[in-house]
């Protein structure tokens, strides 16, 4: 009777590392007069896209600092508007998605969780008072809302 042995034979992978894309760092002007200054990459077709850290501002003084992936607002930033306006949080695909804080033109501030740039869970509300109020909002309605006390 006669024995075989296996032998272990080392196989080339079939899956090869994922190199990293090549980051830029760029100065561009659109056509509509929009800027972007900040990190981009080149993708497998060519084109560059913003992705990393960087500040893109319109003509109408809307500007945003943060995080880019794919050539949209992802990851987390600040969208100020000309008005007062001021969203600071997380962001999904160039939408308020997430953890963030939402300060109105008046002064009167929203912090908690958004869905698709929509006010969405538990969160507090500082209205234009001061009053502090806390709830479960659903978009323009917080069924429940309640009135924080202080001490």
């Amino acid at each position: 009777m006669s024995r075989s042995s296996s032998v272990a034979v080392a196989r080339p992978s079939t899956v090869e590392a994922a190199i990293p894309p090549e980051v830029f760092q760029i100065s561009f002007v659109f056509p509509n007069g929009d800027k972007y200054d900040g990190e981009c990459i080149r993708t497998a077709s060519g084109v560059l896209e913003r992705n990393g850290v960087g500040t893109h501002k319109n003509p109408n003084g809307v500007i945003y600092k943060g995080n880019w992936m794919n050539d949209k607002m992802n990851g987390i930033g600040r969208l100020e508007h000309p008005s007062g306006a001021v969203y600071e949080g997380e962001f999904i695909d160039n939408m308020f998605h997430g953890t963030g804080v939402y300060t109105f033109p008046n002064g009167a501030k929203y912090t908690g969780t958004f869905f698709e740039n929509k006010l969405e869970g538990e969160g507090e509300f500082v209205d234009t008072q001061g009053l502090e109020w806390k709830g479960k909002f659903h978009f323009t309605a917080a069924p429940g809302l309640q009135l924080k006390h202080r001490m």
